[in-house]
């Protein structure tokens, strides 16, 4: 089931819920996720027998989510909360969570995190904010997403043992199907022989790191077109660089598309779905995103 049909459910939509249920459904366990790729494992693992709550809208970047008493109140009632970590979102370092059913799945490398310069900017209406000094993009490194699958996969069993074969069972699939997405981006960061790239915002820097590309960034907000200033940056950043090929994390406007090519740069859409993506998966879309970048690198002289 692709993921935007996940009921995103407030506490009072929960009990109406509930009370129209029959008593066996009742007793279906909840996982409660901090983003989208956490849900789609969550959602594989439990292979229908679980309700993944997943509150944060479809606008809105879940870096910066701020949630409600209700979401609160739904995600402590949890029966396995998962949290990126790797400060990807500071409402958890705000809210009581049980520890006992609370998981941070990325705790186990955190030896592998990567520090960054923090930098404040602003997203649209959003006001500024600060970039936290450890990139937290880490699933976009496949290997480390598979870390944080099992991880969860662990979580769910320890809190629902008696699906503990089918977990496993599912486990193993979605294992496999992140492995396969690790090594085609390994062979895509392989032949690209150290060619420089630019992303229009600081999200790939595990997916760089993990596939041997040299991925520098500017700081453009997804949901507004670059101004003057920033394609004046853009070039000075081309011309230092020797880069060839733009990664948009959202589809831009033809307009802007259109000056990219100007700038002679072959440009691709890679969304790092931290939120839902409007249609299929996240093994579809990481898989469409790894077409365009092969098929982009191979452009490149």
């Amino acid at each position: 089931m692709p993921f935007h049909t996940f009921a995103r459910r407030t506490v009072l939509g929960l009990i109406c819920a509930v009370a129209a249920m029959p008593a066996a459904a009742q007793d279906r366990p909840v996982v409660a996720v901090a983003n989208y790729p956490l849900a789609y494992f969550a959602e594989r693992l439990g292979n229908g027998a679980v309700d993944v709550f997943f509150a944060v809208p479809a606008d809105v970047d879940p870096s910066f989510w701020r949630p409600g008493i209700s979401d609160i109140a739904a995600i402590q009632a949890a029966d396995v909360i998962a949290l990126n970590g790797a400060g990807f979102a500071t409402w958890p370092t705000k809210a009581s969570l049980p520890r006992s059913r609370t998981v941070d799945t990325s705790a186990g490398f955190a030896d592998r995190l990567i520090k960054t310069e923090t930098v404040t900017h602003s997203h649209g209406e959003g006001g500024e904010h600060s970039h936290t000094a450890t990139a937290s993009y880490t699933w976009l490194d496949f290997g480390l997403a598979m870390a944080q699958a099992q991880v969860l996969a662990d979580a769910m069993t320890r809190q629902m043992p008696a699906q503990a074969d089918e977990i496993a069972a599912q486990a193993e699939a979605l294992l496999s199907d992140l492995a396969a997405l690790d090594a085609r981006a390994a062979v895509i960061g392989g032949a690209a022989a150290g060619k420089a790239v630019i992303a229009a915002h600081p999200r790939y820097q595990y997916f760089g790191a993990a596939y041997d590309l040299a991925i520098s960034a500017v700081e453009w907000d997804a949901q507004a077109g670059p101004d003057e200033a920033q394609w004046a940056a853009l070039e000075a950043m081309i011309a230092d660089t020797g880069a060839g090929l733009f990664i948009w994390e959202a589809e831009p406007s033809a307009a802007s598309r259109d000056r990219m090519a100007r700038l002679g740069m072959i440009d691709v859409v890679f969304p790092p779905l931290a939120n839902s993506p409007a249609d299929g998966d996240f093994l579809g879309q990481m898989t469409a995103s790894l077409d365009q970048l092969e098929a982009a690198l191979q452009q490149l002289p």
